[in-house]
């Protein structure tokens, strides 16, 4: 065997290596945190550039909360890591008790339809029962979720934890077409996946990691590929890839 031979099996045994991984995801993995205004203490700003100079491709922006709350970083963050060119992705934070129509139609129109550049999928933050029991807050979910996605035009997906799905969503399979983020803070090789969804396409690994750029503790986040390709996903202007949260009201 040449040398050349054995360096192109060993380069495809490398590849082959990072495909087996866990849910597609591959040694160098696709990573970014999630904020909101407790990533700005005193009023402080996010350094974005540092953070993507830091190797973070991504990060999750609180927009809004029930019908009344908007996070007073969000056009500010917003503009800054598309500047940076740090995809963007958004999220709601569900308050059950109010209507889901009105909650989507105030976020929709906030984040003006989420499919620009670096623009990820819109993201329901659901943590929350708002006191409904399992029947009643599937089917506000799902009436959320249309709204969402008929305002924004693309499919939404859902950020919850396993247990709060286990429980106060009666560990429904109805929404497994929906991509799923999942918070698992245990250290396990893979998180724990409610619902009978066949793969998560985000996970939140931490509360408590630390990112340059972004002060005190954040949320950090992987991306497993289950989506396909995350320039793509991410709207990204080039192809090919690139190179249980207690979050109310923050």
């Amino acid at each position: 065997m040449t040398g050349r031979s054995l360096m192109k099996m060993v380069t495809i045994a490398a590849a082959g290596i990072l495909i087996a991984t866990p849910a597609g995801v591959a040694a160098a993995d696709i990573e970014g945190p999630d904020v909101a205004s407790w990533q700005h203490p005193g009023g402080g700003g996010i350094n974005w550039f540092g953070v993507r100079a830091a190797g973070y491709q991504f990060a999750m922006l609180k927009a809004t909360e029930g019908l009344n709350y908007v996070n007073p970083f969000f056009v500010q963050d917003s503009l800054s890591m598309r500047m940076a060119g740090v995809a963007r992705g958004t999220y709601h934070f569900a308050r059950p008790n109010e209507s889901p129509e009105l909650q989507g139609a105030f976020y929709s129109a906030l984040v003006l339809g989420q499919n620009g550049l670096l623009d990820l999928p819109p993201v329901l933050d659901i943590e929350d029962s708002g006191g409904l029991p399992p029947d009643a807050l599937i089917d506000w979910t799902h009436r959320y979720l249309n709204t969402v996605q008929a305002m924004t035009g693309r499919r939404p997906i859902i950020y919850t934890y396993p247990r709060f799905w286990q429980t106060a969503m009666a560990d429904t399979d109805q929404f497994t077409s929906y991509p799923l983020w999942i918070a698992d803070y245990r250290g396990n090789d893979q998180p724990e996946v409610p619902g009978g969804w066949p793969a998560w396409t985000f996970w939140q690994t931490t509360s408590s990691g630390a990112i340059p750029g972004i002060g005190g503790s954040v949320d950090l986040n992987v991306y497993s590929g289950a989506q396909g390709d995350f320039a793509g996903y991410a709207n990204m202007p080039f192809s090919g890839s690139a190179s249980g949260s207690g979050r109310g009201s923050s």
